[in-house]
This record gives C-alpha cells, structure tokens and sequence, in this order.
C-alpha cells in the first residue's frame, strides 16, 4: 500500500490535516505559488484512510500495489519440522506427522520430516519412518547439535529454497516458535501461530489454518494464497500421535548445509535444566484441575488429594494462576498448556473457550460445577451439578477405599 499527494488537484484547503488523527499531515508553501500543499510523514502515517474520505478535490491518493510472489506452482509437499532436544526428537514431532498425513492425502503429495543434528542423531530417523514420514531431509552438521537460532535458521532456509516445500508445521514450543518466525521472514512466508485445526479449502487447495483470535473469543481460520511454503506452528497435544507401524522404509535425503561466520555469533556453552519445574502436564495422563470455584488457595489441597489417589497432576485456570493461588507451571489453557490425557477433571472451572481450547481434547472430561450454565458442561464426557466442596472429598475418599 502506499500513499500520495496529487499536487495538480491539491487546493490547501487544510480539510485533511485535520481528519489526520496522527497528526501526519503538515501544510507547506509551493515554490511557485502562494498556494500551500498537503505533506504526508510516512512515520506517522498508518494509511487509515480518513485523509482521503476528508478530501473533496480528491488529491490524495491510496493504492494497494498488488502483491508479488515466486510462481508458487513449483512448490510441492508437506513437511514438518522433527524438533529434537539431546538427540532425541521430541513427541510434537509425531503429533504433527499425524495430522501432516492427512493434509498430504488431501494433496495427494508427499509427507516429509526435516532432522537437524550431529552424528548421533540418524539413530532416531526409523522412528520417523515408522510414524509416517515418506521422506527424512537430515541436515548434518556440528553446529545443529542443539538448537541455535542463526544456524537453524540459515541451514532450513536453504533446504526450503531447493526443495520447495507447499507446507511446513513447526511445533509452537519454545524453539519451534523461535525459529518458524526466523524462517518466515528468511523465505518470504505467510505464518500462523499457535494452530489449533489445519485443513485443506477442498476447491482452491490451499492451507486453512485455524487459531484462537482476541483472547480466545473467536477462532479465526487464516490463509496464506500467495506466498509459499505456507507455515503454522501447533501447540503440542493440539493433534493425536500417528500410528507407528515398526519396520516403515522412506527415503533418506542428506543436506549438508552452508554455515556462514556470521550465522555464529552465539556459541553454547552449557545447558541447564530447570529443575524447580516438577509438574510435565502436557505428558500427564490423568490431570485434575481447580478453577476460581474453589473459592480459596488452600482448597487446592482437595485437587490434590484427587489428583494424588488417580496418579495424576494438578492443574488449574488462568484465574487462580493470575490471583497467585497456584504457579503458572499448572496452567492449562491458550496462555497455558495444551493437554489431552486419558481423563481431565474439571473442578470449579467455568469453561471460558480460553481454557477450553487447551483441554478439550483430553479422552474423557469430568466436570463438577454447581452452575448448570457453564460452559465447561458442553465439552464434557460426564457432568456433575453439584458443590464441588461436597463431589471431591467423596470421589477422593472412595477411590482410596478401592485402591485399599
């Protein structure tokens, strides 16, 4: 988009200086004439429109330049990006080989995983294989051992521009988010953060990416028509595992990519684990969680206890993180964990699509509210109307008298 001034047409009327709500319009003397021209600081100027409504001589002019891409019709196949973490690669890899391979059937293309490593790291492509990839690209290379931002980022951007991907699903974790958003920028990608559905338009053939939008209150399904790959990064637990199917063959294809000087300005020296984090939600099968409806933080003592009789973990809403109640390592929801275990309990918890987007694809829901209303109740397996205060000691204390 850009913006202009047609001098032949501008008066100096001073009706656009004040439409301007940011001030980006200043009146200036003509050289050669006593007439004074609208000035546009392109600082200030968000292209908003209101100069040109203002204008009754219609001398300032808005125009779309129309986009220009690469001929995206070279552009084939799906991959996925294969995150490891100390040469073991990482369950959101197979998460996205799973829903990777729909989208492919639906493309009738190619399901690809790229692997970035040392040499120790071609011990974990057969479980690639076995999870559905029908290509491995392994880059090899010292510096990919562990995770660096630059020569991630310079070595995936090569394989892009050669092989040309359609697709490419990162995991929204703490490196895919890191380097999808590096590579957007790199190769001139759309990109869509924190997807919680993926689907194929059936007529145009393009990705629809589906994410929460303005604090969760509606989900926006967003395209990327013009630019390729077209890239989305999903929160783990978002999509099932695939299938394993052990003995699985594909092709190997070995890049040895390009690291630059420059691409190695940060070097690793050690890596620290935190260790104050003791709860894995997103691994948990079983996970009773407390809302504000336990009316106080000692009463995440009643959570616990259920939680502790089924070998489960606790955890909790956005609420009673933000009051201070619980540590933020509990949170389940968009700003939170992502979790499907076998069985979620919801205690005391509304169900604002928030909380809902990160625990409704648990394998069964229990939620006990005393708000017959509640949103939670739509998305449950079993839904008890009643005083949680009442519903939880009882659930804890029968569960010990059948474990003994």
């Amino acid at each position: 988009m850009s913006i202009k001034v047609i001098s032949e047409k501008c008066t100096g009327c001073t009706l656009c200086v004040k439409a301007c709500p940011f001030s980006a319009i200043t009146m200036e003397a003509r050289p050669d004439s006593k007439k004074k021209l609208a000035v546009i600081d392109l600082d200030k100027c968000t292209l908003c429109n209101a100069c040109v409504s203002s204008c009754k001589f219609k001398a300032i002019e808005i125009k779309a330049e129309k986009e220009t891409s690469t001929d995206i019709s070279h552009y084939k196949g799906v991959w996925i990006f294969a995150e490891q973490r100390e040469g073991k690669i990482q369950p959101i890899a197979y998460e996205l080989l799973g829903e990777g391979k729909k989208l492919a059937q639906e493309l009738k293309t190619d399901l690809s995983a790229v692997l970035c490593g040392g040499e120790d790291i071609e011990e974990e492509i057969a479980h690639l294989f076995a999870y559905g990839a029908d290509k491995v690209y392994l880059l090899h290379h010292n510096e990919l051992k562990d995770y660096k931002s630059l020569p991630h980022t310079r070595a995936i951007s090569e394989l892009i521009t050669k092989y040309k991907p359609e697709i490419f699903l990162l995991g929204a974790t703490t490196i895919g988010r890191d380097l999808a958003a590096r590579l957007a920028i790199r190769v001139g990608a759309g990109l869509t953060a924190d997807c919680t559905g993926l689907a194929i338009d059936p007529h145009k053939k393009i990705l629809q990416q589906t994410r929460p939008a303005f604090g969760g209150n509606i989900m926006a399904t967003i395209i990327s028509p013009n630019n390729r790959p077209q890239m989305a990064t999903v929160r783990p637990k978002v999509f099932r595992k695939a299938d394993k199917k052990e003995g699985e063959k594909g092709e190997l294809i070995k890049f040895t990519p390009v690291i630059n000087p420059e691409d190695l300005v940060v070097r690793l020296i050690e890596i620290i684990k935190d260790e104050s984090v003791k709860v894995n939600l997103t691994e948990a099968e079983i996970i009773v969680s407390g809302g504000r409806g336990i009316g106080d933080p000692k009463n995440f003592k009643l959570i616990e206890d259920l939680a502790k009789v089924l070998g489960g973990a606790v955890g909790a809403s956005r609420a009673t993180v933000d009051a201070g109640w619980i540590s933020a390592h509990h949170q389940v929801g968009q700003t939170g964990k992502t979790v499907a275990p076998k069985l979620y309990i919801a205690c005391g918890i509304s169900g604002k699509i928030q909380h809902l987007v990160g625990m409704q694809s648990s394998d069964t829901i229990v939620a006990i509210n005393k708000d017959p209303d509640a949103p939670i109740f739509k998305v449950a397996t079993y839904s008890i109307v009643g005083d949680l205060f009442e519903y939880v000691p009882l659930l804890t204390k029968k569960l010990q008298e059948i474990r003994g």
